[in-house]
């Protein structure tokens, strides 16, 4: 069967050339574009560690002197712990899902050369429980762990914080095989001891690549004048909360800027929103690519069909049954997408490393590819199926005689 179906394809080069061209960068793009939607769909999917339906945020600009914020975070958060349904409380300086990061180059040996950057986390006493962090090893920071109110915190406090928790994925990757409680590691200059590890922590700005769990919590106050106020309740409890925690903030002092009050939950849905838009678009994309190609198949298919009522007709008549009529279109078909498929594989790991080199995609998984090529090869022989069953249907004397015409 297959010498006739070459014999047939050599004379219309064109019409097939145009026909596994589309194939192959529809194959291209929908591999890639299915790549991407996974990937993102599994970044929004990432657990952030925290207590997320119980918890609410405001962030506090202080308008007054610098130095002055850290001296009145604890008047702000007794007035606010003291708000009914609240449970606990704490000012930090970042959160998952937030606008600023910070983090650090750690190295495990003193002067040694930085093994990754992690994100740092700085908050009040408290920070861990009112975020809803999973202790999994170790314990929280000690009173007497977090650096004196008059001393220097932040980038300037690194150098002399003498205490570290850590997430379970950074410790897997400073320490592989090993134990990281109590183990030192060299944020700045100087030593810090790893006195906690928890379950998981995102970084305020998760990224495609790996390490979206590399954070630290340090026993460090923020020492920015913006600052943000965490207060942790029950999940039916979020909106009056955080209608009220605005209130007393501005109660206590209009030398300030109070905003985007937001639960947790908002905060997440939000700095997502771009990314479920993008995936509309690239599902939108990719389902018009599946079914121009499906038509420019069907299309070509039933073109062909009448071109060749005679040869069919010529084909029934010495014997040949539908279902072999059949199977001849649905093998020419097959080979068709399969040249497509062939060079769409190409196509596809172009397209890939200049995804990788412009947009920090990773490198496309093997899966991909073969998951693509199955796709087309069944889209081609579904969308060949309605003309081939028609031409195994035609009468070998109908066939003929309108081939003759």
């Amino acid at each position: 069967m297959l010498r006739p179906i070459l014999a047939t394809l050599t004379r219309h080069r064109l019409t097939v050339l145009l026909l596994v061209l589309q194939v192959a960068f529809t194959c291209a793009i929908v591999c890639n574009v299915a790549f991407m939607i996974v990937q993102r769909t599994a970044l929004m999917r990432l657990p952030s560690g925290l207590a997320e339906d119980e918890l609410v945020a405001i962030e506090s600009i202080d308008l007054a002197e610098p130095g002055q914020p850290l001296a009145r975070h604890e008047a702000d958060l007794a007035a606010l712990r003291a708000i009914p349904g609240v449970s606990a409380a704490a000012a930090v300086d970042a959160l998952p899902f937030g606008r600023g990061e910070w983090g650090n180059g750690i190295a495990t040996a003193p002067g040694g050369e930085a093994m990754l950057t992690a994100a740092a986390f700085d908050g009040t006493p408290g920070e861990r429980a009112a975020l809803g962090l999973k202790l999994v090893e170790g314990r929280d920071f000690l009173p007497g762990e977090y650096l004196p109110l008059d001393s220097a915190h932040g980038w300037s406090g690194i150098d002399r914080v003498p205490a570290a928790i850590v997430t379970r994925a950074l410790a897997a990757r400073l320490f592989p095989g090993q134990g990281a409680l109590g183990r030192t590691v060299y944020p700045g200059d100087g030593p810090v001891r790893i006195v906690g590890v928890v379950e998981h922590l995102l970084r305020p700005r998760p990224r495609e690549r790996d390490g979206n769990e590399y954070a630290m919590l340090f026993p460090m106050l923020p020492d920015d004048a913006q600052v943000i106020y965490v207060l942790r309740t029950a999940p039916a409890q979020r909106e009056r909360v955080l209608a009220r925690a605005a209130e007393v903030l501005a109660a206590l002092d209009h030398d300030r800027i109070l905003r985007r009050p937001t639960t947790f939950a908002q905060m997440r849905e939000a700095y997502f929103r771009r990314d479920r838009t993008m995936i509309g678009l690239l599902l939108a994309a990719a389902g018009g690519l599946l079914l121009v190609t499906a038509l420019g198949i069907a299309g070509l298919a039933s073109f062909w069909v009448q071109q060749r009522r005679r040869t069919i007709g010529v084909r029934r008549a010495l014997g040949a049954t539908r279902g072999d009529i059949l199977r001849y279109f649905q093998a020419e078909n097959f080979l068709i997408v399969g040249f497509g498929i062939a060079l769409g594989a190409v196509l596809c790991y172009a397209l890939n490393a200049l995804l990788m080199l412009h947009y920090e995609l990773p490198r496309l998984p093997p899966p991909y590819l073969p998951a693509g090529a199955a796709l087309l090869w069944l889209l081609g022989q579904g969308a060949v199926l309605g003309p081939a069953l028609r031409a195994a249907a035609v009468p070998p004397v109908a066939a003929i005689r309108d081939g003759a015409r």
